[in-house]
């Protein structure tokens, strides 16, 4: 069955494009080239690696969501082979917009209807941008009810929890549990050791696979990465996208 993943978050620097390349990586592990798009205006990180070949694609005219464009995404997909799998990187300023459009032109059904597996992936972060990635959250699990929605918890800033909650103990958890498919931790890490690894690797848009092979990591770096795969790519597989 055809598959698509869209990266959705109304609160920028939080990590979509990183979620994106995590879900891009699990299928090209599992020997799956997947259709990668970024459609963020503003920083078009996804789109930076290499190794994803991902195109570009431009929804916003000014502050308007160009619905034309999202139209011309919809065929692409609809083009696609049957067994295709797209992962789709979308920026903060295209959050509400983009919503809107799907909502108006009822796209969940569509895709739905032609047997394509939809999922939508949110992230939810500690610290300040807690309540913004809870209120993003809540707005997708409000408006896609019938639409799988994977929560990544991102503790880069931070645990995200409130009050000493976690999001599992939250209200907007208890009331949506039955329509979330699944959650995944990118945990927080030493940051001397591990996180100094996964920074570089980010900033040099590379992969996991390509960290692992490359000289300017040393052995230890090489082993911390494969630490930290291992351990998200079951998580991703656990979740069995």
């Amino acid at each position: 069955m055809k598959q698509v993943h869209m990266i959705l978050q109304g609160k920028g620097g939080v990590g979509k494009s990183f979620i994106a390349s995590l879900i891009a990586q699990h299928y090209q592990d599992a020997d799956i080239d997947p259709i990668c798009i970024d459609t963020d205006p503003v920083n078009q990180t996804f789109a930076g690696y290499k190794a994803f070949k991902a195109s570009q694609l431009d929804l916003m005219d000014g502050d308007d969501l160009n619905p034309r464009a999202f139209d011309e995404l919809i065929e692409m997909i609809m083009a696609a082979d049957d067994e295709a799998v797209f992962v789709i990187d979308n920026g903060a300023a295209t959050f509400v917009p983009l919503c809107a459009w799907m909502i108006e032109n009822e796209a969940t059904n569509f895709l739905k209807e032609a047997e394509i597996n939809l999922v939508l992936h949110s992230v939810l972060t500690g610290g300040q941008a807690l309540s913004d990635t809870m209120v993003g959250l809540g707005n997708l699990l409000k408006h896609f009810p019938e639409t799988p929605i994977v929560v990544w918890q991102n503790e880069y800033f931070g645990k995200p929890q409130k009050n000493g909650k976690t999001f599992e103990q939250s209200a907007l958890y208890q009331n949506h549990q039955d329509h979330i498919h699944a959650i995944i931790q990118i945990k927080k890490r030493n940051e001397k050791t591990f996180g100094f690894d996964l920074d570089k690797m980010l900033n040099d848009k590379m992969t996991f696979a390509e960290a692992r092979d490359d000289p300017s990591f040393n052995l230890m770096a090489r082993q911390r990465l494969v630490m930290m795969w291992r351990d998200l790519n079951d998580q991703i597989k656990t979740a069995n996208l």
